[in-house]
């Protein structure tokens, strides 16, 4: 039998995995058009939905590892994502079109936002396991920069697309270069634990 914060957990998961599903449902289906009144009944819910979700995603994996800031990043890069999916025209020109601009920047940071939210989890699991020093298996600061610089990455290939300039040689010169980047961060940082 499971105890009873199990079952208040998996309960809370499966709340957030329906408003995922609401939320992506209504961004599919829900003929949501940006020239719609912005408070119109189906925004207000798609609103809430997009708000609803992350959080309910963050705060519990926030508290249980004790990485300070993940609901903020998340919640607002997934909100931010979402609302650029939903409501904000889709660019028709290349990254550096004047016009194009502010779409695509309020596209980078909410993929740069939602990449290092989503990725912190998995590097500090990843960490915890892998390295056998307590000081760099909690090392707070390494995992987030590390977050950051994943979450640059996905950011980096997008506005390389963007700019219709993405290959394959490109994206391995960029993942080349973070890879350098972090072991010199690596080499020269000492590991400090807590502040995660």
């Amino acid at each position: 039998m499971l105890s009873p914060q199990r079952q208040s957990s998996l309960i809370l998961a499966a709340i957030a995995g329906l408003c995922w599903a609401a939320a992506l449902a209504l961004l599919l289906f829900g003929g949501l058009a940006g020239d719609a009144a912005p408070l119109a009944l189906q925004r207000l819910l798609f609103y809430a939905l997009a708000l609803a979700a992350p959080l309910l995603t963050f705060i519990p994996v926030e508290r249980s590892l004790g990485l300070t800031g993940l609901t903020v990043e998340g919640t607002l890069g997934a909100f931010l994502l979402l609302y650029c999916l939903a409501f904000v025209p889709a660019p028709r020109d290349w990254l550096l079109a004047l016009p194009e601009l502010p779409v695509y920047s309020l596209l980078l940071i909410a993929l740069f936002l939602c990449g290092a939210a989503v990725t912190r989890p998995l590097i500090h699991a990843v960490s915890v396991r892998l390295f056998q020093a307590r000081a760099r298996a909690l090392d707070g600061r390494r995992v987030r920069r590390q977050s950051y610089e994943l979450g640059l990455l996905i950011a980096t290939v997008a506005a390389l697309a963007g700019l219709r300039v993405l290959t394959w040689v490109s994206l391995l010169l960029l993942a080349l270069a973070l890879v350098i980047a972090e072991l010199l961060f690596l080499a020269q940082v000492r590991a400090e634990i807590g502040d995660v």
